[in-house]
């Protein structure tokens, strides 16, 4: 049998015995792929769409062009851009708690491979030198196993071609989670928390800052700060879903 047939025969045998199933509605899927999102959920994703804020990437109600919104112009962040494809609702939220909360890791491909679809272009107009992700403090990555951010920079940095440095950015002190809290308790609960370990790596660079989630930015923000203070030169924030404030 030849290679190819022997792959066939494989992929069949395979099917039968774990029959690809839709990551969000479990049905099955003849033609799974790479992201086993089945083409009815994949159409009902909650995206992120114009008009929206050009530099937190936040979206508006109704029509028009796109604006700076009132935070970025009262309180200007410290990334250059931040953009998420998603709204953080829904299959994609879904999706989210169970590749965190319920350690189902394989979920971090079709994540990542689903936020490049969109974000595929926007990014390589940034031509980020590297990947940063979030950090978790040393308690959390105990209790979860696994920092979700590296996992989904990982898949990234191959189809990117980009290099991911998770030793770049420390947390300096377990914070309180970030839903918890309203907006202004949101920046008081990260400040400080954050630190760069090798300046010599960020540099004159432009970073591609990686997280899951982003809702009013203060994480990102305090993370882009002590990036652009260790020398950064541009710090694109980008995430998988964003909640609409």
């Amino acid at each position: 049998m030849g290679g190819f047939s022997l792959k066939l025969f494989l992929h069949g045998v395979l099917d039968v015995l774990l029959p690809p199933l839709c990551h969000i509605c479990r049905t099955f899927i003849p033609d799974a792929g790479t992201l086993h999102i089945c083409p009815a959920c994949r159409d009902s994703l909650p995206l992120v769409a114009a008009p929206l804020c050009p530099v937190c990437g936040i979206p508006f109600a109704g029509t028009g062009d796109n604006h700076r919104c009132g935070a970025c112009l009262t309180h200007p962040p410290h990334f250059d851009l931040a953009r998420a494809p998603f709204l953080y609702e829904g299959a994609i939220r879904e999706l989210i708690h169970t590749f965190k909360y319920n350690r189902q890791t394989h979920l971090r491909a079709p994540l990542a491979r689903l936020t490049l679809e969109r974000l595929g272009g926007f990014l390589a107009e940034q031509q980020p030198h590297l990947i940063v992700p979030v950090p978790l403090h040393r308690s959390r990555l105990r209790q979860r196993g696994f920092n979700q951010a590296v996992l989904l920079g990982q898949v990234l940095s191959r189809q990117l071609a980009l290099p991911i440095r998770p030793d770049v950015l420390i947390r300096n002190r377990r914070t309180e989670p970030q839903i918890e809290l309203a907006s202004a308790e949101r920046r008081q609960n990260v400040k400080g928390a954050f630190s760069v370990s090798r300046p010599d790596s960020v540099t004159g660079k432009r970073i591609l800052l990686l997280d899951d989630v982003m809702t009013t930015g203060s994480t990102m923000g305090e993370c882009a700060k002590e990036l652009k203070k260790a020398g950064a030169e541009f710090v694109i924030a980008a995430t998988i879903a964003r909640t609409a404030r």
